[in-house]
């Protein structure tokens, strides 16, 4: 089942979920931004898989050797090779595991193998107490953009965006995970852009679409699973905040639509500046028929009149932003750049 045919079935299965979480208390929970204990070198990471099953069982050994050579000792979900069609275990399988880790005393952070989708079945059986009596840092992205979204509207947590166990490890993922958990710097996102041999570089290029310097708490994710959070008490509040977005795999129509959900549900009016990251695969088809994704961020964006900018390594790329999601950052759209203004975790 691809993504676009499980959030239908999700729409027609939200009925028969267990939404006993989903009342008026909930919906009107006013979070204080949470900071989650830091993590250090010889320390235990969880690993969990919220989402899809993972078929490729070497994927689960090159996940806990990543978090070993990063010097962590690795726990495994009791679910995590669980299979349940395309998801990795049931629905309640898989919220066991992201509830046991934040409840296990031993585990001090907590990292998806995956996305996929799925993730959003489980946030009604989440213990969002249980969370903030114990944060801890949660990575992840794609799917994981539900956990991200639902932990940062229930709970106040900051959590990271970025990569999962099974992702790419390589040697700028790694720096900037050592910069943001071990050193605990305040980074500078900005865009790596190898020359190579041509005239001009064309990689990793951004696109200012309005210039200006912003501030504001950052959120966002996945275009896709944020927008099919809308209207549920696991959607964050984005008034005076950056939106940060990425997808994959998406025609522009798509996108348009969903762009179309967070005008009208009052998400874009809400935000001080917007950072558009990576669209992989998000080309138009063959025609005349259809926008480009650039034409469709300049029909949302370009009449907000804020700071605004697109092309950040941000989303289904290998060398990607860890983003710290719910924390206080300065985006300036001219150099395309982000900067942390706080700290990110407990002292």
């Amino acid at each position: 089942m691809n993504k676009r045919a499980f959030l239908k079935s999700f729409g027609l299965l939200a009925g028969s979920l267990p939404i006993l979480s989903w009342n008026a208390s909930a919906a009107s929970f006013d979070p204080q931004t949470l900071l989650p204990k830091a993590i250090k070198k010889g320390d235990t990471l969880g690993l969990i898989s919220p989402s899809a099953a993972t078929a490729d069982r070497m994927q689960f050994t090159f996940a806990k050797e990543a978090l070993e050579a990063l010097d962590f000792k690795v726990k495994l979900g009791e679910n995590l090779t669980n299979r349940r069609g395309h998801l990795a275990g049931t629905d309640q399988e898989r919220a066991d595991d992201l509830n046991g880790m934040f409840a296990d005393s031993e585990v001090s952070g907590i990292i998806c193998i995956r996305g996929g989708s799925g993730a959003a079945r489980i946030l009604p059986l989440i213990d969002y107490n249980l969370i903030k009596q114990n944060p801890k840092p949660l990575l992840g992205y794609s799917d994981i953009t539900a956990l991200h979204c639902a932990i940062q509207a229930q709970t106040g947590l900051i959590t990271f965006h970025g990569p999962n166990g099974s992702g790419s490890w390589n040697s700028f993922n790694v720096k900037q995970f050592e910069q943001i958990f071990f050193e605990k710097a305040k980074v500078t996102y900005k865009n790596e852009q190898p020359k190579g041999d041509d005239l001009v570089v064309k990689n990793n290029r951004i696109q200012t679409l309005k210039a200006g310097i912003a501030e504001g708490k950052i959120l966002g994710g996945n275009l896709t699973v944020l927008t099919s959070l809308s209207g549920t008490p696991y959607y964050p509040d984005f008034t005076d905040a950056i939106l940060f977005i990425e997808d994959i795999g998406e025609d522009p129509y798509k996108m348009d639509r969903m762009m179309s959900t967070l005008m009208l549900n009052g998400t874009l009016n809400k935000i001080k500046g917007f950072i558009f990251g990576q669209c992989s695969d998000c080309e138009p088809g063959g025609g005349y028929g259809s926008l480009s994704v650039d034409q469709v961020m300049d029909d949302y964006i370009l009449p907000l009149d804020i700071p605004a900018y697109t092309g950040a390594m941000i989303g289904h790329v290998a060398k990607q932003f860890i983003i710290p999601v719910g924390t206080r950052v300065k985006m300036d759209a001219s150099t395309g750049t982000i900067t942390l203004l706080e700290a990110l975790f407990q002292s």
